[in-house]
């Protein structure tokens, strides 16, 4: 056997030596994340969960009005810290999610006793109103978030992604997804419930 040759298996050896234990992890790896999410889907754990929620103070979407004319304010922090439980829901019109979920958001906003805040995600202003007038306004307060900064501090990284704070400022639960009825009725509630406790008055 030549000297070329024995190089030449030798180089074998060892491209095969670091390229299999990579594709046994990366199956490996593939099969553990398929697993969680077949189980778990769009549950995915959030360091601030049980932790207060990053301050909010974020101007108001302008030319937006409520059904008496009247303009719907921003965000600020002592919000957070109101009486019972609260909904924050990042959206944007570029969110085809979002679109996807509005119709119960609509639903939810007539129907549940808590109020529900919205937090235009990375959205010119003009399309965001736009979007709101054309589909409707869930929203009793909504900020915006032009630059994202809002979204990085509540770990946001996908859209629409919503989150449920209590009476103390603390964040209780986060969905991530487009909320439908069944999520709602599965999943939202009885999480809400629990973290609530039995004595609260769980959103309906």
């Amino acid at each position: 056997m030549s000297g070329a040759d024995t190089r030449q298996r030798e180089g074998g050896a060892v491209r095969w030596a670091v390229v299999l234990p990579l594709a046994v992890f990366a199956v490996v790896a593939g099969f553990f994340v398929w697993g969680l999410m077949k189980s778990q889907p769009r549950v995915i754990p959030s360091v601030l969960i049980g932790k207060p929620a990053p301050a909010i103070d974020l101007p108001a979407l302008p030319g937006l009005t409520d059904a008496a004319g009247r303009p719907i304010p921003g965000l600020s922090a002592d919000l957070l810290k109101a009486p019972g439980i609260k909904m924050i829901n990042f959206f944007a019109s570029w969110c085809t999610g979002c679109l996807q979920e509005h119709p119960f958001l609509m639903q939810l906003a007539k129907r549940a006793n808590m109020p529900i805040y919205g937090i235009a995600y990375k959205d010119p202003q003009d399309k965001s109103r736009a979007w709101l007038e054309k589909h409707g306004n869930p929203y009793t307060r909504i900020g915006v978030d032009s630059k994202g900064r809002t979204g990085i501090e509540f770990g946001v990284y996908g859209i629409p992604e919503t989150f449920f704070i209590d009476g103390t400022g603390r964040i209780i639960y986060k969905f991530i997804g487009p909320l439908n009825a069944e999520a709602w009725e599965k999943r939202v509630r009885p999480a809400l419930a629990r973290a609530a406790g039995p004595a609260a008055n769980a959103p309906r």
